[in-house]
């Protein structure tokens, strides 16, 4: 899977980050550069992928 990191701009200027094909806390390391550029966070929501091990993630991508 491909690793990718979406930012979403609302009208009113609120960001959101969110990662997709990331593992672990991978997610929240390839996405601090951007937290941080864009201030102060609000909200975090954790998706199952945080919680899987790389097996765990390799063990779903040979299931496909």
């Amino acid at each position: 899977m491909n690793r990718i990191i979406e930012i979403i701009v609302s009208p009113s200027g609120q960001t959101k980050i969110e990662t997709k094909g990331f593992v672990g806390a991978e997610c929240r390391n390839s996405s601090r550069f951007l937290e941080n550029a864009l201030g102060q966070l609000t909200d975090e929501l954790l998706k199952a992928e945080f919680h899987q091990t790389i097996s765990q993630q390799q063990q779903a991508q040979q299931r496909e």
